[in-house]
């Protein structure tokens, strides 16, 4: 039996599908990347923004001819989408099998075989609480990880949906965390990212006692670890201790992505993000102090309900100071159910658009001349695989997290590598194999 997987959005949701098909390969199906082969097929879902949704809803309806040719195979939807809209998917297109949210994923096996059973539609979104087994996945890669240290969030920032679809923050107990990551080293993981929603406010749901910065140190004690990265970071929780330990341990990667959102301290108050452009630029000068050579990524949302000219000009001018290294940028998108969603906004989509296109000129010419200064210089790249731009040439990550494309044998795949850039783009690097990796 033959199962297809197609993962919207972010790492989590990665991390989300693994553990699909682990508890799929558990019950005697074997992953495909062909999805007329296949007899099941799960598309697991993201609903952060509007456009996710409305693509989600157009690879549903292209699933409608694949079932209409061979009625046994079995239509899932799972994640964020499915935990919000719920039976309504079933409603839209009653060839859907099964519906299921973040929190139903060990029990989707069960559900396989109700609705074979039943030969009915089923939905399934209760809050079954922690999984016991969050770390049993079928790992697309054999030498990297995600390794998930909180699920849920309790920032309720006012235009995220994501504490509704995933829930209250739960931290995982420090010793499995590191059981795990023990193990995925002593079976040939070289780098971690461990992640969560928000990463900073690790333990403070626990009563061991132990602060995110502790939980690198754990983490970087871990012999033959070579890199742990770590995702997302909240700023109002950005402590000055994560610098530290990221100063001090060579395996603990010099990039930090920091959502920054929006540079107007009135827009950053009406998304309850609880900082301000003051805190947040203090936090940058501090990485800056400490740790020179640290890129810095970052989220932007431009056109947020309320928000005017002069706003979005203090984030374009937040911009030019930090000097991002590459940014996620996005239009606002009203998510149903949250804050910003009743916020009366006056501003035409058309005019939203304008400052989008000066944000990303903006941010890609700095992006460009960041890149371009690497230029000459000799970098260590963890090779991932064939380049998704050339399949002739091999793709890597640097430790800042920037792509770089360069000729070499397949060989190299899962090992760290000397790259010498020798063309910079926008959004990734060009480079030639340092002559030592050669013997």
């Amino acid at each position: 039996m033959k199962a297809y997987i197609k993962t919207f959005g972010c790492q989590m949701n990665e991390n989300d599908s693994e553990r699909i098909m682990y508890l799929l390969e558990e019950e005697g199906y074997e992953r495909t990347y062909d999805i007329a082969a296949s007899d099941l097929i799960v598309l697991n879902t993201c609903t952060v923004r509007e456009k996710a949704k409305n693509r989600l809803y157009g690879h549903i309806g292209n699933l409608k001819r694949l079932k209409s040719k061979n009625k046994d195979i079995l239509i899932c939807i799972g994640g964020c989408t499915a935990q919000s809209m719920k039976e309504k998917i079933i409603e839209d297109f009653p060839f859907v099998d099964i519906v299921f949210g973040t929190h139903n994923i060990p029990e989707f096996p069960e559900l396989i075989k109700k609705s074979i059973l039943t030969n009915r539609s089923i939905c399934s979104i209760k809050d079954n609480g922690f999984d016991p087994d969050l770390f049993k996945v079928k790992r697309e890669y054999n030498f990297k990880a995600f390794v998930p240290i909180t699920i849920g969030c309790n920032n309720y920032c006012s235009y995220c949906i994501v504490p509704f679809v995933r829930g209250r923050e739960k931290s995982v107990e420090v010793k499995k965390i590191i059981r795990n990551i023990e193990g995925l080293v002593s079976r040939g993981v070289i780098e971690v990212t461990l992640l969560g929603q928000n990463v900073n406010s690790y333990g403070k749901d626990l009563n061991e006692g132990c602060t995110f910065s502790e939980l690198l140190e754990k983490v970087s004690d871990i012999k033959r670890l070579k890199r742990i990265r770590f995702i997302t970071s909240h700023p109002k929780d950005f402590s000055r201790s994560i610098i530290d330990i990221i100063k001090n341990r060579d395996n603990l990667v010099k990039h930090i992505h920091l959502p920054l959102q929006a540079g107007s301290n009135k827009v950053l108050k009406e998304m309850n993000r609880n900082y301000t452009r003051e805190d947040y630029l203090n936090i940058i000068e501090n990485i800056r102090e400490e740790i020179p050579d640290c890129s810095i990524t970052t989220d932007i949302i431009v056109g947020f309900p309320g928000e005017e000219r002069y706003d979005f000009l203090e984030t374009l001018d937040m911009v030019r100071k930090v000097r991002f290294n590459r940014a996620f940028t996005f239009i606002y998108s009203p998510r149903e159910g949250t804050k910003a969603s009743k916020i009366k906004d006056h501003i035409l989509l058309e005019e939203k658009k304008k400052w989008f296109k000066e944000l990303l000129e903006t941010q890609n010419r700095i992006s460009d001349e960041e890149n371009k200064k690497f230029i000459g210089k000799k970098f260590k790249v963890l090779v991932e695989g064939k380049s998704v731009k050339d399949g002739n040439l091999l793709e890597g990550r640097m430790e800042n997290n920037t792509i770089v494309n360069f000729k070499g044998n397949t060989g190299l795949i899962g090992k760290i590598v000397s790259v010498i850039i020798t063309r910079a783009k926008t959004f990734y690097l060009m480079g030639d194999l340092a002559r030592k990796n050669y013997v």
